[in-house]
Order: structure tokens, then C-alpha cells, then sequence
């Protein structure tokens, strides 16, 4: 369920399923029943496609967190089918929650397409690739969610005016991120939100913001943040928070380090929908919770305090 602010929170699972259906599964029923996330969000990859055949053979850079022989053997230890992510979609659908997925080559965005998704999510790595951009914008319906991490500004507006030269840009939810696992606070730059909503707010459909950093503070400053943001420029609704989410972070894998561990989710979920309850300006002068109290504590002329001050000047 949205936060009163109409925010979505994003359980981006990525890989951190270890290759593992049954774990993948059960961190949905997990993100949506226990932790009341809105949104399970999964990676597709061909990696024959995606990687050279230099990398795709040779050994990974960081070999504790490897589940093969090779950078290639890895990927596809960690990669589910097309039929598998169909089976993911459903279960997703079972507990109540979006199913979506980033597509990182034509191959991946292909397979994923087919499923018909509410949303389907570029990532960051991916957005200067246009050929996998212009496939989405043409054969995909639904919201086409873009990440900006390493994107120069330069790049940025190139893209946002590549989805409007297609016509796609009302569907365009852009992320302030940076892409790093994980990010210091001091990198994670906040304004970014603003920024991405002053300049293009009326020209793509949201904004969103994806965090790689530890804890769940930022998320809710984000919040308040992107909502205030919004009403001072009139556009740009900050629409998702996504994080990534792991069963353990001691888990192997690059990603989990980075990743919000159940309790962590669900006090986030909490969070945003608390804040976003808050985030209004007062209806009335006097809200009715303020009345008694105006009534007992106001000084006013005529009171009792009013009438101890007269004698007092009195006095003097």
C-alpha cells in the first residue's frame, strides 16, 4: 500500500535470491506480508550477450563472493529463466505486490516485455544503451523506471529527450542514485532529488530515489525531502523509494552489504507511510487536537494569568 505522501517502497531483490527460487519466493512473501512493500523487483541478464567473452572468462573480482569458476560461471549460477521470472510474477501476484525486473540487453528486455509487467526498470548501467531503451519505448507499455548512477548531466538530458522523442517521457519514472555498494551518506547527494525535479519534473511522468547506503534514515530525509520538493516546484512527485533487500547481509554477494535485512524493510515501510502522514499543511487555524489545549493553556485577556499580571503592574 502507498504512504499517504503516494510513495511506493521498491524491494529490489536483484540477486541476492543466490540463485535460489525458493529463497527468491520467499523473500517476496516476506517483503509484502511482513514488510508491507509495494513492489518486489528482480535483474535479468544474457550474459553471453552482456559480457565480452574476455570477461565472461575470466575469474571474478572478487572471488569470495563468487558462486563459479569464472565472472561468466557466476552470472549464470545467479540467473533465472524467462519461465522462471513468469513464476516469480505470479507469486508476486499471490501476496499482493507489483512484480518487476531490471533488464540490462535486448535479450533480457525481450523475455520481460512478454511478461506484460507493470513496470519494468533500466538500471543505471544500462541507460546509455539505446537500443535496449528504444525496444522498451516501443514494445512495453507500462512505466519504464530509469536509474542515473555514474550519468553525467550531459547524458541525462540526452536521455530524457531520447523518451521524448519517442513519446514515452509521461511513462518515464527517473531515480536519483549513486551507484556504489556501499554508498558513505556524504555520496549519497539528497538535492539530487530536487534537482532531477526542478529541472525535469514537468517533462517525465515521477521521480524516484535508490539508495545503496546503510540504514534507513536517508530514506525518510528522501521522503521529506522529494514530497516538499514537489510542492515547492509543482511538479516531479517523488513517486518509489527502492532499496535492495537481503534474507542475511553476511550473505555472499556483492550486493548484500548494501541491502536492508527484514526488520529494516518493514520499520522503512513503517517510516515513509509515518512521515508521509505528517507531510500536510495545517487545514485550519486551530486543528481540533488544539482546541482543549487553546482553551486551558492560551493566555488571553480576562484569563486568570492576565489578571495576576495587572495586579502586578499595580504593585510596581
Amino acid at each position: 500500500m502507498k504512504s499517504d505522501c503516494g510513495i511506493s517502497v521498491i524491494a529490489e531483490v536483484g540477486c541476492n535470491h543466490k540463485g535460489d527460487m525458493e529463497i527468491a519466493c520467499r523473500m517476496i512473501e516476506i517483503a509484502a506480508r511482513e514488510c508491507g512493500a509495494d513492489v518486489v523487483k528482480f535483474q535479468k541478464r544474457d550474459n553471453k550477450t552482456l559480457l565480452s567473452e574476455s570477461v565472461y572468462n575470466s575469474p571474478h573480482p572478487v572471488p569470495k563472493n563468487s558462486y563459479g569458476r569464472t565472472y561468466g560461471e557466476h552470472r549464470e549460477f545467479l540467473e533465472f529463466s524467462a519461465g522462471q521470472h513468469r513464476e516469480l510474477q505470479e507469486e508476486c501476484r499471490r501476496h499482493g505486490v507489483e512484480y518487476s525486473t531490471s533488464v540490462w540487453d535486448l535479450v533480457s528486455a525481450s523475455e520481460i516485455v512478454a511478461l506484460k509487467p507493470a513496470m519494468i526498470k533500466v538500471p543505471s548501467a544500462t541507460n546509455q544503451n539505446f537500443d535496449v531503451q528504444e525496444f522498451v519505448c516501443r514494445e512495453f507499455e507500462g512505466e519504464i523506471h530509469v536509474s542515473t548512477g555514474m550519468t553525467t548531466r550531459v547524458e541525462l538530458d540526452a536521455l530524457i529527450s531520447f523518451y521524448e522523442g519517442l513519446g514515452r517521457a509521461k511513462d518515464l519514472v527517473v531515480y536519483a542514485c549513486t551507484s556504489g555498494y556501499p554508498v558513505p551518506p556524504e555520496d549519497v547527494c539528497l538535492l539530487e532529488i530536487n534537482h532531477l525535479q526542478e529541472r525535469y519534473g514537468d517533462r517525465v511522468g515521477a521521480i524516484g530515489f535508490s539508495g545503496h547506503h546503510l540504514g534507513i534514515a536517508i530514506d525518510v530525509a528522501a521522503t521529506a525531502l522529494g514530497v516538499a520538493g514537489a510542492e515547492r516546484y509543482g511538479q516531479g512527485r517523488l513517486s518509489y523509494i527502492e532499496r535492495h533487500f537481503t534474507l542475511e547481509r553476511t550473505w555472499k554477494g556483492t550486493d548484500h552489504s548494501a541491502s536492508l535485512e527484514p526488520q529494516e524493510l518493514r520499520q522503512l515501510c513503517s517510516d515513509i507511510k509515518t512521515v508521509g502522514s505528517a507531510l500536510t499543511y495545517k487545514p485550519m487555524d486551530i486543528l481540533d487536537i488544539e482546541v482543549p489545549q487553546r482553551h486551558k493553556l492560551k493566555w488571553r485577556e480576562g484569563t486568570q494569568a492576565s489578571q495576576s499580571k495587572k495586579l502586578l503592574n499595580k504593585v510596581s
